[in-house]
């Protein structure tokens, strides 16, 4: 199998990981689930062994393994992923490196697969003997690019949201024009911990001009100017009298690992009102009573970060709110982004929209994500059909004559159009 599968964000792509980990599993072999920050690879083990029950989680030892836990910890998860007791391994980038080693890889599970490079995923790929590889993403991507960025993968999307979703309202805080609008922002957070409610307030750096590097590809050019970070913003709201109440907590990246979990513990149980963050908290965590999303200088994200961000409400039956707020001016292409978030939730939609402003770099190579394209003709978000009929075409081709042996000018024009590099890239799995 080599699948990616694409759908809205709580679709229930973690329930079709799990349940192909556990044919893998079932079979003597191990499946390794990668994930871009440990917040999520701490969230994903315990939602994993919580669908397994105490039974099935014994028999297939769900393991985690991350570079910041304790170096015991580490040495006795890795000691177990080697010897082939864990069929089930969790984790970051930790699993990519030399000291993991898996007795019988036969699954790798790539979870948000826009936050991990092309070499990375074949880093892990290549601790197995070919082992099946499954692609999840809650970004959807359109058709042309499925095609072209992932030619060599099957295609599966999730369309449908679990019944009872009580759903989520986007809208556009415009400080350019409204600057007094920020304080109602507080207010508005403040009304939902009222009634009982949780909510995230996310910024794009931790302490003053630190912006922090958790976006990847997607996130948007640094637009100059001061930054909101979590520093900050924390400060603000606990002098709030209107916040004078509540529970408030940082989490960002440059916490240690066991007080990352800690905080996301309390918040889950409802020990906590507000975390104040940064993008760790962009994919993955499942808490059914936050209702509200802030997030602040909101042009500072991407298209699928804001999207990722505000699916972390609106999980339950409790009605989701986020609020994007930012001083983008009109007319510009960040402003044009933050409208479209707030005009859809679509994420089909919003994946078209986002290629179009951002382009869809270099598709045969490693820069996968915004400026310089490889094809000189076409653009994949406008030439689907174009697109579509030549794979077809090419696919045929090389079915009859794998060697093109009978298209000698063909050969020689591919010969040339692809160096070393990029054919190396292109043999990837």
């Amino acid at each position: 199998m080599n699948r990616l599968v694409q759908g809205e964000v709580g679709s229930g792509k973690t329930v079709v990981a799990l349940r192909a980990m556990l044919a893998v599993a079932e079979s003597g072999g191990q499946a390794a689930l990668l994930a871009p920050t440990e917040v999520l690879a701490a969230q994903h083990l315990r939602s994993i062994a919580r669908m397994l029950g105490p039974g099935l989680a014994a028999e297939v030892m769900p393991t985690l393994v991350t570079g910041q836990m304790p170096a015991a910890d580490r040495r006795r998860a890795a000691l177990r992923v080697a010897a082939g007791q864990a069929r089930i391994v969790v984790g970051t980038h930790a699993l990519l490196g030399d000291t993991t080693s898996f007795a019988d890889l036969g699954l790798v599970v790539v979870d948000e697969q826009h936050r991990f490079g092309v070499e990375q995923r074949e880093a892990l790929r290549l601790k197995g003997r070919h082992p099946h590889v499954l692609v999840l993403t809650a970004t959807p991507i359109p058709r042309t690019v499925a095609m072209t960025v992932f030619g060599d993968l099957d295609v599966s999307t999730i369309r449908q949201l679990p019944a009872g979703r009580a759903g989520i309202e986007t809208h556009l805080v415009p400080l350019a024009e409204r600057p007094t609008w920020r304080a109602r922002v507080w207010e508005r957070l403040a009304e939902e911990l009222a009634q009982g409610r949780q909510g995230f307030v996310v910024c794009p750096a931790i302490e003053a001009k630190l912006v922090e590097d958790d976006g990847g590809a997607d996130a948007a050019p640094d637009a100059g100017g001061p930054v909101a970070s979590v520093a900050s913003v924390l400060a603000e709201l606990t002098a709030l009298p209107a916040l004078s109440g509540a529970r408030i907590a940082p989490l960002h990246g440059r916490m240690a690992a066991d007080e990352k979990d800690e905080v996301m513990r309390a918040f889950a149980a409802g020990d906590l009102d507000v975390l104040v963050a940064t993008t760790v908290i962009e994919v993955g965590v499942d808490v059914p009573n936050a209702s509200t999303m802030v997030v602040v200088d909101a042009d500072r994200f991407g298209v699928s970060q804001l999207h990722q961000l505000r699916g972390r409400v609106g999980r339950g039956s409790v009605p989701g709110l986020c609020l994007l707020v930012s001083a983008a001016e009109p007319g510009t292409v960040a402003r044009e982004r933050l409208e479209a978030v707030a005009a859809t939730g679509d994420g089909f939609e919003l994946a078209r929209v986002d290629l179009e402003l951002r382009q869809e770099g270099d598709v045969l190579g490693a820069m996968q994500s915004g400026g310089r394209s490889s094809l000189k003709l076409l653009r994949v978000a406008r030439d689907g059909e174009v697109i579509a009929d030549a794979r077809e075409a090419a696919a045929g081709l090389l079915a009859d004559d794998p060697k093109l042996a009978a298209h000698p000018a063909l050969a020689d024009a591919v010969r040339r159009r692809l160096d070393d590099e990029t054919s190396e890239f292109l043999s990837r799995g």
